[in-house]
């Protein structure tokens, strides 16, 4: 089958379109015709080798972390999903869905609704699904303050609107070319660098309630100023976090928070924010998009 990864672990110069076998499920896992797959930082991430602590992989592998599409076979130990299923979920490690066929996770996969398009059902099992299991951790509650670093990418834009809907007053830091998606999502905007703080503390002189870490770093350590160290979580920088006192997000990897993103995005009140739909064989660009610097939203290849 064809696919888009890369060949051993380094910079951009190890990708390349591949011609992989197609896989086969193990006893827990559905294998399925891609319809769309979403693109993530992590992607960048894992073909760096940064993550293979996490996840031991053999190049060559394909990108992609985040899929919808129809089930092609079942694993034995499978229960509850049959072939040509309308499915979405999180790719299971090597199975990645930048390919023609990919393999998912089935315990971290739901049904597609069918008025769910294939491009927003694909992008919700990470960023958006990232998003919803922070805001739970957050646990705020109406009326309280949210700041959140990193607001304009493809995690960001859903952070804005689960908290909007929740009530939940919120203040957006990214780049200037973000402001305009960050402030239609409800939030107020700030733009990133040295000014955050006395930013936002000219306005909030006590702070904010929370502080969501999209970003890490310097930026992460400057507005952990602006809240207790308790309400201080990133998703991004697991060592800056816990040393300032706070916390990484927990990532539950459920299908039910899948089904939930899905009701929230039929309904009307949740947009994914597609932002670049890009065919596999033009995958380099949407990579290339994430590698350097997250766009507004998210960006989708699709066979």
């Amino acid at each position: 089958m064809k696919a888009y990864g890369f060949v051993r672990y380094g910079d951009a110069d190890t990708q390349q379109m591949l011609d992989l076998p197609a896989p086969s499920p193990m006893g827990h896992e559905l294998v399925v015709q891609v319809r769309a797959a979403g693109v993530n930082p992590v992607d960048v991430a894992v073909r760096s080798g940064a993550m293979q602590d996490q996840m031991t992989l053999e190049p060559p592998v394909a990108f992609g972390s985040e899929v919808s599409g129809t089930v092609l076979e079942v694993g034995t130990d499978v229960e509850g999903f049959t072939v040509g299923d309308e499915v979405f979920g999180a790719s299971a490690p090597g199975g990645g869905g930048l390919s023609e066929q990919a393999v998912l996770t089935a315990s971290e996969t739901a049904k597609k609704p069918g008025n769910l398009s294939w491009e927003h059902a694909a992008v919700l099992p990470v960023a958006a699904a990232t998003a919803y299991d922070a805001l739970a951790q957050l646990d705020l509650r109406t009326g309280q303050t949210l700041l959140v670093i990193g607001a304009g990418g493809g995690v960001g834009v859903v952070v804005l609107q689960l908290a909007r809907d929740r009530g939940i007053t919120v203040i957006g830091v990214a780049g200037e070319s973000k402001r305009a998606v960050v402030e239609s999502f409800g939030a107020v905007f700030v733009p990133k660098g040295d000014g955050v703080v006395d930013a936002v503390r000219a306005s909030l002189p006590d702070g904010v309630h929370a502080v969501l870490d999209l970003v890490g770093g310097t930026a992460l350590t400057d507005a952990a100023q602006l809240a207790s160290p308790a309400s201080v979580v990133s998703t991004i920088d697991v060592d800056g976090v816990q040393g300032l006192g706070g916390s990484y997000v927990t990532r539950t990897n459920s299908a039910a928070v899948l089904n939930a993103l899905a009701d929230l995005v039929v309904g009307g009140s949740l947009d994914p924010h597609v932002v670049e739909t890009i065919t596999l064989d033009d995958a380099h660009r949407a990579i290339a998009a994430v590698e350097q610097g997250s766009p507004p939203g998210k960006v989708v290849v699709v066979p």
